[in-house]
């Protein structure tokens, strides 16, 4: 028995566009002579659709799309994700859904039993759960195969959570018990570094204890804030990898379940290579699904900005990369020479904008007034006009050009505020909000390293980090230094650890309830921030739904 897994890469909502790929597949798979092809949850809709759910003529259109592949399905047999209207009406009125197309019609359909309602998960807002078993006879040669079927979270089920039960029903174990001698498993998994191995070591668990084999297979492609990274797997009754897909990309994979030893197994990306991979197809999908054709990208000489060019660079090409150095009065000479140096590794279009007279105009008005305020003496307001300056410029070069203005901040800066809301927050897309500083310096080495030449300048890599708003400015000035800001954030904003149990691990008390301070009064501007690339296991995105008016400390 031959099964082809179909990893796709659907657009939300372009119904025909995705059923277009479906039966491009479908196709795929008859030449290769396979009986079964398998696709992704949810694939001829995209996920996750969200809103979406509730458009009756998008439910209707994608149900009538599932129905033209069924029609395209002679030789080979498909397990295709799909919205299902629930006849009876009730609840939110549909079912996430597979539907095993055969011999031109749609022979038998499974919902999804558990709906996940956690971080970017909201599936019990539009879907009613699943109530049954489902599993159908496969033809193959002289023998029968029974086939199970479970979409994404009924693989998980409560051993994602260790010991806390959150499900009271076991698919998998119930689908075994039904007869299943294959699993089969529609997945839309969003990537987050470390998953893959993770992943994989519980669906190993799951083949394993039921000695049953099991077919994964996972969306890929960036939708929004998600990035879904593929790597479909296939494992044997003793949880072994037989078969692996590509990360990142499209890929189809045709294995013979009777010569698992000829199959493909593709090597999982090393960890700071998955990241720098899920950001580059971050960055290309978000352009290509929303109609841009370049990025315009400020840069300053920094780390920050220097790593954004380079993955945009390698995600959509130097000719549709475009930066701009903006000095002020407080630039150092080396920080336009560095995004100079920069520029021309990345063989990127690049400028300078002076905006040392703009800067005297905004001052000449704006500080007689300033001057008059009782408040903050610190100065921030007004080293906040240099960077809403350069948010204007960059702006006005998107808005002429139509290219996506990208923000260059990194998770460790929007965790505690250390941006400014309209100025370099301004932009379509936040490449780096979820990306710690520390792990911005450790993929910057590594593109350098990987690529065997400097793209990114050693001395942007070697300098202190600054935000050159004044005279010989610091981030350590106003920041711990970052090694310790990101071990604290991670222990609170990923882990979502107290104050106290932080402490306990040794960190110094007055510095944990510092940064703690800071990234909630950030809140407001986390909420004003550009949709950001998730690629941790907790991201200042939808996933991550805090007030702002709230006194919880």
């Amino acid at each position: 028995m031959k099964v082809a897994l179909a990893q796709l890469n659907p657009t939300v909502g372009d119904i025909d566009g995705n059923a277009a790929r479906i039966l491009e597949s479908v196709d795929q798979a008859q030449t290769a002579d396979a009986e079964l092809v398998v696709f992704p949850e949810l694939v001829v809709m995209g996920y996750p659709p969200k809103d979406l759910l509730l458009r009756e003529d998008l439910i209707r259109r994608n149900v009538e799309a599932v129905e033209r592949v069924a029609a395209a399905c002679t030789k080979t047999t498909a397990v295709v994700g799909y919205v299902r209207p629930d006849p009876t009406g009730s609840g939110t009125g549909n079912f996430n859904a597979a539907a095993v197309c055969h011999q031109g019609r749609i022979i038998a359909s499974y919902a999804k039993r558990l709906l996940p309602t956690y971080d970017v998960f909201d599936e019990s807002r539009y879907f009613n759960p699943g109530a049954s078993v489902t599993t159908f006879d496969l033809p193959t040669g002289d023998a029968t195969t029974r086939i199970g079927l479970t979409i994404c979270e009924d693989l998980w089920n409560d051993r994602q959570f260790e010991t806390k039960e959150v499900y009271d029903v076991d698919p998998i174990a119930q689908t075994v018990d039904a007869g299943a001698d294959l699993i089969v498993n529609l997945s839309a998994s969003p990537y987050r570094a470390g998953v893959q191995r993770h992943r994989e070591d519980l669906f190993a668990s799951q083949a394993r204890d039921h000695h049953t084999p099991l077919v994964y297979v996972n969306q890929v492609g960036g939708n929004d804030d998600l990035i879904f990274d593929g790597t479909s797997i296939l494992l044997d009754a003793e949880g072994y990898v037989r078969a692996r897909a590509n990360a990142f990309e499209q890929d189809m994979l045709v294995v013979d379940l009777d010569d698992l030893d000829g199959a493909r197994v593709e090597p999982y990306p090393e960890a700071i290579e998955g990241i720098r991979g899920a950001l580059v197809l971050g960055i290309r999908d978000y352009l290509a699904k929303c109609g841009f054709s370049g990025v315009v990208i400020g840069l300053s000489g920094g780390i920050d900005s220097a790593l954004t060019a380079a993955l945009a660079v390698e995600a959509v090409g130097a000719q549709h990369v475009h930066g701009v150095a903006m000095p002020s009065r407080y630039s150092s000479d080396h920080s336009v020479e560095d995004a100079r140096r920069l520029a021309e590794n990345l063989g990127v279009d690049f400028r300078i904008i002076e905006i040392e007279s703009v800067h005297q105009a905004f001052e000449e008005a704006l500080v007689p007034i300033l001057s008059q305020c009782v408040g903050d003496d610190s100065g921030i307001a007004e080293e906040n006009i240099q960077a809403r300056i350069r948010g204007n410029i960059l702006m006005a070069l998107s808005n002429k050009s139509g290219s996506l203005l990208i923000t260059t901040g990194n998770k460790s800066e929007l965790a505690v505020g250390y941006c400014t809301l309209y100025g370099d927050m301004c932009g379509g897309l936040a490449v780096l909000s979820d990306v710690p500083k520390t792990v911005v310096y450790q993929l910057a080495r590594h593109i350098n390293e990987s690529e065997g030449r400097e793209l990114i300048p050693q001395r942007t890599i070697d300098k202190p980090p600054s935000a050159e708003l004044r005279p010989d400015q610091k981030d350590q000035d106003s920041l711990p230094p970052y090694e310790m800001l990101d071990a604290i954030l991670e222990r609170h904003v990923e882990r979502e650890l107290a104050v106290d149990a932080i402490v306990e691990e040794g960190f110094d008390r007055a510095t944990v309830e510092r940064v703690a301070d800071l990234v909630h009064r950030a809140e407001y501007k986390r909420k004003q921030a550009p949709i950001g690339l998730k690629v941790t296991s907790r991201a200042f995105g939808t996933g991550r739904r805090m007030p702002i008016a709230a006194r919880y400390r």
